[in-house]
């Protein structure tokens, strides 16, 4: 089951999409939120109170939150950093926060921590040690993500792995289709070969991972084969290759 938002009173044709999709028994169910034409002074907005305390239950904020403990829990780690700008952003982060309190409180046994992205920034770049695991709002995770491939060599290297609710994954390199090299044996395929690894733990198969995992990290140690982007001028089937033979 999805859910939708709609702000009303609306123009009637901002409607039709809701009447088009419980036609076709589309399972989203639409939860109204009232504009007035006042500002309601508890909310400093021309939101309700009752809208504004349904959007504090974010139900995606709750789910990414739930996530980020629960990898904390399952692979050992020790720490959840919450990344964000309340100290501006106070009505929109602060939900986030008021979210991830609430999800820290079922785990105890885990460090939680709110850490404005300023100071997170800096942080990264001193001592990218102090943290363990990050959860952000998506605009800050999309820049911090960028950070990050910077401090271990860029794009290249960078995997990612979409997950969602029900066991449903996408796993993809960060970076795009890099279409100025395309067809030209130049690419570094790390990225999207960590994104498999990311996969294959998300189908619980850590040895196979572990494998192909200690194979990439070996050949980019050893310094014999690497990309350009990496300095180096191995093609990428050299690259692959010598990641097969560490296998």
């Amino acid at each position: 089951m999805y859910f939708a938002f709609k702000i009303v009173p609306l123009r009637w044709e901002f409607l039709i999409s809701e009447y088009v999709f419980k036609a076709a028994e589309v399972p989203i169910e639409w939860e109204e939120h009232y504009v007035g034409t006042e500002i309601d002074p508890r909310t400093q907005s021309f939101l309700t109170w009752e809208s504004l305390e349904s959007v504090r239950q974010n139900r995606a904020s709750l789910r990414v939150a739930e996530y980020a403990f629960h990898y904390a829990k399952a692979h050992g780690r020790e720490r959840v950093s919450a990344i964000h700008k309340a100290n501006i952003m106070q009505k929109t982060d602060g939900l986030f926060l008021k979210c991830c309190r609430e999800v820290a409180e079922k785990y105890p046994e885990i460090t939680y921590e709110e850490v404005v992205i300023d100071n997170c920034c800096m942080m990264l770049v001193k001592n990218p040690a102090f943290f363990d695991v990050l959860v952000m709002p998506n605009l800050y995770g999309d820049i911090i993500s960028d950070l990050c491939a910077g401090l271990v060599g860029g794009l290249g290297l960078t995997p990612s792995c979409n997950i969602g609710e029900g066991g449903i994954a996408l796993a993809e390199a960060v970076h795009g289709s890099a279409p100025d090299i395309a067809g030209k044996n130049l690419a570094n395929p790390t990225a999207l070969l960590l994104s498999a690894v990311s996969m294959l733990r998300h189908l619980e198969l850590n040895d196979k991972a572990d494998k192909i995992q200690d194979a990439i990290l070996n050949t980019i140690a050893g310094g014999k084969y690497r990309t350009a982007d990496l300095g180096g001028t191995s093609s990428t089937t050299d690259f692959t290759k010598a990641i097969c033979d560490h296998l």
